[in-house]
């Protein structure tokens, strides 16, 4: 593409300057002294225009009479190329020519006159010349070479003569920051021990500690413990290691029958499952508590009961258990009753923990089977290993990173991942909601910076990233130093012009 453009006189230019003028010799003619000046600055884009200042001084171009010289302005970039209207320099006898003929205007006369060096009445000044170039810009520019075309003519345009002199270079390609994401990987579990715990009510006779299965709704709390326990029992990939039951009595009765009637009934508890189970010995463990004060203690801070805090500073107090309780029905008998009706029944519970250890999982297919069945199964190792096997950014990669902030929600390994997971995509307010919770390790400091940068929050992320370069980790210190580097040249670009001669 090839566009002609005339050039525009002008005595000043108010573009952004980006290079201090350069004088190029350029020879004119065919004799050794006699040149032309061209000096090129303030080389800018302006809105939509790509502008250059130019000097040219024709105070030491000499011609003979029947020389010409054209020389055409352009900028070039392997095909494309903006040409400007030439202008010529000419000798006195090529001048009177090509008047005559209507040739290459305008026209610029110095030469040999009738004695050596003397300047034709005729001709135009050919002292310092002022001319600002001015073209559309276009997205080639943004790499191109500033290029002066001269072409040499003897008379009747014979001894041809043409040679191109490059000047300069433009770079306007815009400096990015291109983010450099530092993923976690989970350290394994060398053992995948889990646990579920549970709460059933079973009811006794009052100061009977003998387990009755149809008593009341006996049936249903003891079916709890019985279907928890199968759930992990009856798995090929679990191996059940121990079950803990922890018994509670309320806080009415005297304290000594309380501390009997928690262990005995969580004694009675334990038998009842290992007739059950044929669990080995040791498998099954108690614990009990005479009074769970640490259950009404809670309940009262979340309810709202008349007298509420008074209450609360008995049950918190250092009194005896058992005087603790009476102080409570002789100091508000009337919320007593109402606490003995509605909430003592729920501190009598039996509490149960089941330990067992999960195979490990390897097999990415099988990985992903599982992470659809039974994620909870599964380790963050396990479910990092299945999305890296994936195509990043694919709905299944996104997937297993979701699943695994869900089930380790906690885990700051699992919230740095699925933040970079979350900036990869753009959703950067869900990033940020992750990266709250990566902690303040150097990856997790280095991902926020770039989850900063990625919003246009360039400076503020500069100087996280500067902030970073001297952390104890290597890795971390030589990415953010390079992040930095490259923000502060986005930032501080504004284009560059190379000058060649």
């Amino acid at each position: 593409m090839k566009i002609n453009i005339n050039f525009v006189l002008a005595a000043t230019f108010a573009a952004a300057c980006l290079l201090e003028a350069q004088a190029a010799m350029i020879p004119v003619g065919p004799k050794t002294d006699s040149f032309l000046q061209y000096n090129l600055s303030n080389v800018a884009v302006n809105g939509q225009n790509l502008v250059a200042d130019v000097t040219m001084d024709f105070s030491d171009v000499n011609l003979p009479g029947n020389r010409e010289v054209v020389i055409t302005p352009m900028w070039v970039n392997n095909t494309d190329t903006v040409a400007f209207e030439p202008f010529t320099v000419a000798g006195r006898g090529r001048f009177y020519y090509d008047i005559r003929n209507g040739q290459h205007t305008p026209l610029l006369y110095k030469g040999w006159g009738k004695e050596k060096g003397e300047l034709s009445t005729q001709s135009r000044p050919l002292t310092a010349s002022d001319v600002t170039l001015t073209t559309p810009y276009l997205p080639w520019m943004q790499n191109a070479t500033f290029v002066l075309d001269v072409e040499e003519l003897g008379c009747a345009y014979c001894e041809k003569n043409c040679n191109q002199y490059p000047l300069g270079m433009t770079d306007f390609v815009p400096r990015v920051y291109e983010a450099d994401f530092v993923y976690v990987t989970p350290v394994a579990e060398a053992v995948k021990t889990r646990e579920i715990t549970g709460r059933a009510f079973v009811d006794f006779k009052v100061n009977q500690i003998v387990i009755l299965p149809e008593y009341r709704n006996n049936t249903y709390e003891l079916g709890k413990i019985i279907a928890t326990i199968d759930s992990v029992k009856n798995d090929k990939d679990i191996t059940v290691t121990s079950l803990h039951i922890a018994g509670t009595a309320s806080p009415e009765g005297p304290y000594d029958n309380n501390v009997y009637l928690a262990k005995n009934r969580t004694i009675a508890l334990k038998d009842y499952v290992q007739k059950l189970y044929s669990f080995p010995d040791g498998f099954i463990t108690t614990s009990y508590e005479p009074v769970d004060w640490k259950g009404l203690r809670e309940w009262l801070e979340n309810n709202n009961l008349e007298n509420k805090e008074a209450i609360l500073a008995i049950v918190n107090s250092d009194i005896e258990p058992y005087a603790r309780n009476s102080k409570i029905r002789k100091d508000f008998p009337k919320e007593y009753d109402w606490l003995w009706k509605n909430v003592y029944p729920a501190l009598r519970h039996s509490d149960y923990t089941i330990e067992f250890n999960i195979r490990t999982y390897t097999d990415v297919a099988e990985i992903i089977e599982i992470m659809h069945t039974a994620p909870q199964k599964l380790s963050l190792s396990e479910i990092y290993l299945a999305a890296r096997a994936q195509e990043e950014g694919s709905e299944l990669y996104n997937e297993a990173m979701e699943l695994a902030v869900r089930m380790y929600p906690q885990d700051t390994a699992a919230n740095l991942n699925a933040g970079i997971a979350a900036m990869k995509r753009g959703d950067y307010a869900l990033a940020q909601r992750y990266l709250a919770k990566a902690g303040n390790s150097p990856e997790a400091d280095y991902a926020k910076a770039v989850c900063t940068a990625l919003q246009g929050n360039e400076a503020e992320a500069y100087g996280m990233f500067l902030s970073l370069e001297k952390c104890s980790d290597a890795n971390i210190a030589a990415k953010a130093a390079k992040a930095a580097e490259q923000l502060a040249a986005k930032i501080n670009f504004k284009g560059n012009f190379t000058t060649l001669m």
